[in-house]
């Protein structure tokens, strides 16, 4: 296996699906097609991107597929709240609990009792959003967490879970989603770990992360691997993409400005990339 580029795509709602999506139609339409890296690691939102694209569907259609009403896939709406409510759950954890993984736990045990759609509900949105239901024969590791003991499930190809299982677990943001059963286990967002889970990257040389929204350990894991010699280069929404997701990540109408927010930014990335990626 080769471990030379390494495209990382973190979590942030649909808005985040569509940005993520832009940015990197916007590279390719500059000249810098990122997505033939040796491993992709998706957490949340990011997990639903690069399943799309591993999954033969070139980005031209990816971005149209976020951009153009007439193609954009119907979205579930959460109960009025239940986002906010998950924050402030999410912070008044953290405020208290000081070990990450009783951090994580407190939040699955929260997500276990909360009133959302089904699950079978729930995994339909995520069966329509991805063009391929297979896992792709490339490196591609989707990040969980154990809903009940707060541990750290990364899926892949030889995990014998299904894609589709994988990305709803990844996706299954506590007390908005329900937790998703796979096999005799349930599963919350792996945002809930890192919103990159930039960690799990270690040991590749090139390293590109395209972050939705804020990690408060990006930085640290960023410093973590360049002191190993890693090279990163990490990609942020600007002011006007910020504008674009609205106060509402989840609402299906923050696509269009989000993915052509997304689009201008991997343009204006384009020269700083390709310095990344064609470092020896």
């Amino acid at each position: 296996m080769k471990n030379e580029r390494a495209l990382v795509i973190g979590g942030g709602g649909v808005a985040g699906i569509a940005w993520a999506t832009g940015v990197l139609a916007g590279l390719a339409e500059a000249g810098v097609d990122v997505t033939a890296a040796d491993a992709l690691f998706g957490t949340s939102a990011g997990s639903a991107v690069a399943a799309q694209l591993t999954s033969g569907v070139g980005l031209p259609a990816l971005f149209q597929a976020q951009v153009n009403a007439a193609l954009q896939k119907e979205e579930l709406t959460p109960r009025d709240g239940a986002l906010v409510e998950a924050f402030e759950f999410g912070e008044k954890v953290y405020a208290e609990v000081t070990d990450p993984v009783e951090r994580r736990r407190r939040m699955g045990e929260m997500a276990l009792a909360a009133e959302t759609v089904t699950e079978a509900e729930r995994r339909a949105v995520i069966e329509a959003r991805l063009p391929s239901h297979r896992w792709p024969e490339r490196n591609l590791s989707v990040v969980a967490v154990d809903a009940v003991t707060g541990g750290t499930r990364v899926f892949d190809r030889t995990s014998g879970v299904g894609l589709v299982d994988a990305v709803t677990a990844s996706c299954a943001i506590p007390g908005v989603w329900p937790a998703a059963t796979v096999g005799d286990a349930r599963y919350i967002d792996g945002g809930i770990r890192s919103l990159t889970n930039l960690d799990l990257a270690t040991g590749y040389a090139r390293i590109l992360v395209i972050a939705p929204m804020p990690d408060p350990v990006l930085d640290a894991d960023a410093a973590s691997i360049a002191g190993r010699g890693g090279l990163i280069e990490v990609i942020t929404p600007d002011e006007a993409a910020l504008a674009a997701f609205g106060t509402d990540p989840l609402s299906p109408a923050s696509r269009t400005p989000a993915g052509h927010a997304g689009f201008a930014q991997g343009r204006a990335a384009a020269q700083a990339v390709a310095a990344l990626w064609s470092k020896a």
